[in-house]
């Protein structure tokens, strides 16, 4: 790093490239909780958020984790389960009272059909306000699984977990719409 007087030092989590300060300047500035999103390795967390000066703060919370208590067998990280986890936290979000929010994913990149706007289309489904366009989410062949299905008729093999936990991926798209019910019913 340069030592000049003239040089500034950019803040800590934008060295570490963990935060965009002009895309969250710019959420902040719509004044809505956000719908912020975000996707590890093993799970989906989805969160409404509010700006505080003394930190943000964390209205409601959901985690695809959540799901195993509706009688969810599937994986926690695919698209199914991101859309259900947008279900849950928009159900959430309406209970606490929060009627809209603005999508916020982070460093990640948009691409259309993708995981992050299947948990927006479980929000928007959910009856929370968020705007967006039509053309960014996943088809409802994608939320409903039966891309996993005929996966699974090719390469049986690589489904096994889904059998120790007693679903068979061909039964998937039928299992989101059962979950999909105990959720919003």
């Amino acid at each position: 790093m340069a030592k000049s007087a003239r040089y500034k030092v950019p803040y800590r989590r934008r060295r570490e490239g963990r935060t965009n300060y002009r895309k969250r300047l710019k959420l902040l500035l719509s004044r809505k909780p956000r719908l912020v999103v975000r996707l590890t390795n093993k799970r989906v967390i989805a969160q409404i958020v509010e700006y505080s000066p003394d930190g943000d703060k964390t209205i409601v919370y959901a985690d695809s984790k959540e799901l195993e208590r509706f009688g969810w067998k599937g994986d926690l990280n695919n698209t199914p389960a991101s859309y259900l986890t947008g279900l849950l936290i928009g159900k959430k979000a309406l209970k606490a009272g929060i009627e809209q929010a603005i999508l916020d994913i982070g460093l990640r990149t948009p691409s259309r059909g993708s995981r992050v706007f299947a948990v927006l289309k479980g929000a928007v489904d959910a009856g929370l306000d968020v705007p967006h366009s039509d053309e960014i989410l996943p088809d409802e062949s994608r939320i409903r699984g039966e891309h996993i299905a005929s996966y699974y008729e090719q390469k049986p093999e690589i489904f096994s977990e889904y059998e120790k936990r007693g679903l068979k991926p061909s039964e998937l798209p039928d299992h989101v719409d059962e979950i999909r019910e105990r959720i919003l019913g």
